[in-house]
């Protein structure tokens, strides 16, 4: 108890908000730019610099990156916010028994769902969470609402290796990988690079599908243990109300945006579309944004069953996504001047020479769970230490879809220290976050662990 009120006092005392963290990355790579960075044959060095972090806030192809980004959080929390799920959560509470088995039924299914979507997945676990708990608390069944809490959390570390994780993502669009290099990078040589590299090659490769459903059933095994061992506590939670739609009094345009049949045609119309447009890709199981989010649109709509609840739930989700909004476009300008003036270079070079085929992952791994937790956005991670751990992997012949996932690895697991994406759950739950690291920290040793040894022996 005593290490994690540390760690909770060091965040709280020593780390910025993100937001003030990505101006302080900016400014520290600007000096170190200046620094060390290449000069321009002629002009102005601080001039030339500016002009690389101007030129990285406004890259196009960032941009929509972003907006993707956007998309698959907003539509994840849409659905959870649909009717049909809200059954769903409320059948999973019925089968609560006792402390160890209402562990496991928050859990288990909030790994699964958030291996189809993180967005989905964060919101599931943690309206799960304190819906398991009010029902505990209304039968009497004793339980550790906290380590319920915690369970509702787990999406987070397995979300990168995952259908919407953003790195496994992107580098399934044709064109990205060497857009990305050629972006940032002068004089890099971009020929070696794939077109695009499939999602059969990274989220439905056998090694993350295994490492996956080890890291589920050993999270599942250590959470009914910790279930069975931990003391219950105290709750006094107030029932948590979906949002209910009124329909009393509508005229004219209004009925409209609450017509079943006028959303369930625009809705499937989208699925058609999505189904002409996508299943060349379906059908070799490689997965983009632009798909995932296509589909997930037409579902919401769908299951919302009318414009005016899908519109609700659109607002309710969109304050999610602030922090990309406006923290993904200085991520972009760091990646801007790391790449124009070399410093990728330098680092990929320092990281090459002290690295082989086999420890490269490791390192990967490791520095993406540090950066993690200073950038917690894998999104924003990828922008900026996806070109360094592409360079690397190339120079050392690893191959390019370990890479990606090694530090799609690092980034979902330093979640369980890292509190930021827990906010959401935190406002559900009621809880607090040293009440739930203690629980975390020990999904993410053991997840770290299991990440580790599937890349050394994959």
């Amino acid at each position: 108890m005593g290490f994690t009120k540390l760690i909770e006092h060091t965040f709280r005392r020593f780390l910025p908000s993100p937001f003030t963290i990505a101006v302080l990355l900016t400014v520290f790579t600007l000096a170190l730019a200046l620094v060390f960075g290449k000069a321009p044959e002629e002009g102005n060095h601080l001039f030339h610099v500016l002009r690389l972090w101007e030129q990285g806030i406004w890259n196009n192809g960032l941009l929509v990156f972003a907006y993707q980004m956007m998309l698959i959080l907003v539509l994840g929390h849409v659905l959870v916010l649909s009717r049909p799920m809200e059954q769903l959560i409320m059948r999973l509470t019925g089968f609560v028994k006792n402390p160890a088995n209402a562990a496991i039924l928050v859990a288990l299914p909030t790994m699964l769902v958030s291996f189809f979507n993180w967005g989905l997945g964060l919101i599931f676990g943690a309206l799960l969470a304190r819906k398991v708990g009010e029902y505990a608390q209304e039968r009497d069944i004793p339980i550790n609402y906290p380590l319920i809490g915690a369970c509702g959390y787990l999406g987070l570390l397995v979300w990168h290796g995952g259908i919407s994780g953003s790195a496994p993502l992107k580098v399934s669009e044709k064109g990205h990988l060497e857009g990305l290099m050629k972006s940032f990078q002068n004089n890099v040589l971009v020929h070696g690079l794939p077109e695009s590299i499939s999602t059969l090659e990274t989220v439905f490769s056998m090694a993350n599908m295994l490492t996956f459903i080890v890291v589920v059933l050993s999270i599942s095994v250590l959470v009914y243990y910790l279930g069975r061992r931990t003391k219950p506590t105290a709750m006094d939670l107030r029932p948590y109300q979906f949002q209910k739609i009124h329909k009393q009094g509508l005229s004219g345009a209004e009925k409209l945006e609450h017509s079943k049949l006028l959303s369930l045609t625009f809705g499937a119309l989208i699925l058609v579309a999505f189904l002409v447009q996508y299943l060349p890709f379906l059908k070799k199981m490689n997965l983009t944004p632009n798909l995932l989010n296509f589909f997930m649109l037409g579902l919401a709509i769908i299951l919302h069953g009318s414009f005016s609840s899908f519109l609700r739930a659109v607002e309710e989700a969109i304050g999610d996504v602030s922090g990309i909004l406006i923290q993904f476009p200085l991520y972009f300008g760091i990646m801007g001047v790391m790449g124009g003036s070399g410093m990728i270079g330098l680092i990929s070079d320092f990281f090459v020479s002290i690295s082989s085929s086999t420890t490269l992952p490791l390192f990967t791994f490791f520095s993406a769970g540090l950066v993690n937790v200073f950038v917690p956005s894998g999104g924003g991670q990828w922008a900026i230490q996806g070109p360094l751990v592409l360079e690397s992997a190339m120079a050392l012949g690893v191959p390019l879809p370990k890479a990606v996932m090694a530090l799609a690895y690092g980034d979902q697991v330093t979640n369980m220290l890292q509190p930021f994406w827990a906010l959401p759950l935190l406002g559900i739950t009621k809880l607090k976050a040293k009440e739930i690291l203690p629980y975390t920290l020990l999904f993410m040793f053991l997840g770290g662990t299991i990440y580790i040894v599937g890349l050394l022996f994959f």
